[in-house]
């Protein structure tokens, strides 16, 4: 199996992509991509072509278009084989007709389809999503625009042959900038790939932009990092509903995103003992052995697990309880059951193959915390974090994505349903600070009993459109959607409180906030709470899939 990311005809041949312009816009901690994708027809007969890419899992895809000639074309959401029919037919008919997808297999994999685009003739495509930023160990927020869609392993299929796509064979260029703004000061903007100066566009350094160096070839991911001054202030965005939508409706009323960074109480903290029981999951199948990335390749992804690994053993603390498995083809396990941790058993460990997960019973009074270094190239996404989910009781899951075109579906998923922490490893620079992150977490209690109330003027009434919270950690962001109905002063003060149990010990974080609208918002925390609504609804009942996009 080759690279697949790229435009190519349905025999798998590409198609000269001419150019990529991506414009991304930041307020605060959330992104809004437009991707322009410019691509011509050289052959002398109408060309249907699929394009095939990467978007980030939790995405909210909000605008697809596409303009040939002068005739420009907006995307309808509809049922997808209802979808898929009327493409075919339009295709029969000689028409031009496009069809964005998203994979069955992996909700950040899209594929547009182009059909009879005539000889010589060029076509643009306008793509636009919304999405939260992560926030990293080092308090920077971690935007990645994806450059590699890796091959993903059907685990019923025979084992394939993985190659990379050089540097000189990438076909089309990239222009890249950001326009970045917060409440807070921007302190710096950093990435993998080479930056014009920032430029501050105000006196206070509030609002920025950033391009990409001249020259750039779309050949490895774009990751940028965002730093704010005091980036752990507990927020709310109150925005205003659509003047256009019904009253009552999610888009007709006002959004509340509620960003709290919970802190724990020092005299709790303090008193735990570190103890538990840490299962080390490493992927050892053959994608593994591919470069972490264009620009280091002697680097791979299975010496980056190793590492990884390796750090979080010898940071372990003594007494706790660790097992080490790795899966490929088979899998296998390094010790029949979880040992104690000392210098004997850590050196044992070190010295034998890495292992695949076996399946044991807890250990009491040490909690359970699964560790999963994999790059994600993986065919059934949805069946691994469903298997997560429903051990979630016992089993608390923290991953980690290991080079570039790492799924974030899977690495996001398996952490967001196993009550853990996600971690993306593209190199040896920031690995430490996030491995001793997650390791932290880990040796947290889970936080239990998580509830969240609203204190609100009189008429006014909050809706919550968010699943219910699962997991808590010291100063990690938890962010909250509500729906406001009703009508009161823009200066009411309102508050927002969670409540938890931390170790037996009951413990609240509270923010305040005015119902007063953000300016200029457009309808970008709207989009993220219907897409939230979206993921949150139990699947349909037959076998069809409704496209995940929000117009």
């Amino acid at each position: 199996m080759t690279n697949c990311c790229g435009l190519l005809t349905e025999k798998k041949e590409p198609v000269p992509l001419k150019s990529i312009d991506a414009q991304l816009e930041v307020k605060d901690h959330v992104a809004t991509l437009v991707s322009t994708l410019n691509f011509e027809n050289k052959e002398d007969k109408p060309l249907e072509t699929v394009f095939v890419f990467p978007l980030p899992g939790d995405a909210a895809v909000c605008h697809f278009s596409a303009q040939i000639g002068e005739t420009h074309i907006v995307a309808e959401v509809k049922e997808k084989q209802q979808a898929q029919e009327e493409y075919d037919d339009a295709l029969s008919s000689g028409q031009q007709a496009f069809l964005l997808e998203e994979s069955d297999e992996s909700p950040d994999i899209f594929s547009l389809k182009v059909g009879s685009l005539p000889p010589g003739e060029s076509a643009t495509i306008r793509l636009e999503y919304v999405t939260e930023l992560a926030v990293q160990a080092d308090d920077g927020l971690r935007f990645c625009l994806p450059a590699v869609l890796n091959p993903r392993y059907q685990p019923q299929g025979p084992s394939v042959q993985v190659t990379s796509v050089p540097a000189s064979l990438v076909p089309y260029s990239l222009s890249f900038s950001a326009q970045v703004s917060s409440p807070r000061p921007i302190s710096k903007i950093e990435s993998s790939c080479s930056l014009e100066p920032l430029q501050y566009l105000n006196a206070d350094q509030t609002q920025a932009t950033v391009k990409l160096g001249a020259g750039h070839k779309f050949d490895r991911d774009v990751e940028l990092l965002i730093y704010y001054k005091d980036a752990h202030q507990p927020s709310a965005v109150v925005e205003a509903g659509q003047a256009s939508a019904k009253p009552g409706s999610l888009m007709g009323d006002p959004v509340v995103m509620v960003s709290l960074y919970p802190e724990f109480p020092q005299s709790v903290m303090s008193s735990l003992a570190a103890c538990g029981e840490f299962v080390f999951l490493v992927d050892r199948s053959g994608s593994m052995s591919c470069p972490m990335n264009n620009s280091t390749p002697q680097e791979t992804r299975i010496s980056s697990a190793k590492d990884t690994l390796l750090l979080l053993l010898k940071s372990l603390p003594m007494g706790c309880y660790f097992n080490i498995y790795s899966f490929g083809s088979s899998f296998e396990h390094i010790f029949p059951t979880s040992v104690e941790y000392s210098e004997k058993t850590m050196k044992e460990a070190l010295e034998k193959p890495l292992k695949h997960i076996y399946s044991q019973a807890c250990i009491p009074k040490h909690p359970r915390q699964v560790f999963v270094f994999t790059d994600g190239e993986v065919g059934n996404t949805k069946e691994v974090t469903d298997l997560v989910k429903k051990n979630a009781g016992s089993h608390r899951c923290f991953s980690f994505g290991i080079g570039e075109g790492a799924s974030s579906a899977l690495i996001n998923g398996m952490a967001k349903e196993g009550g853990g922490h996600a971690q993306f490893i593209t190199g040896a620079d920031r690995m430490q600070p996030k491995v001793m992150q997650s390791l932290r977490f880990a040796l947290q209690p889970a936080v239990e009993d998580i509830s969240v109330s609203w204190g609100l003027p009189k008429g006014v009434s909050a809706t919550v459109l968010s699943p219910p919270i699962k997991a808590i950690f010291q100063g990690q962001r938890s962010l909250i959607y509500a729906q406001l109905t009703g009508q009161s002063s823009e200066e009411a003060v309102c508050s927002v409180t969670v409540k938890y149990s931390l170790a037996g010990h009951p413990s609240q974080n509270q923010l305040h906030f005015k119902l007063k609208p953000a300016e200029d918002s457009g309808l970008t925390v709207h989009r993220l709470a219907a897409r939230t609504v979206i993921l949150s609804q139990p699947p349909p009942p037959t076998n069809k899939k409704i496209f995940k996009s929000y117009f």
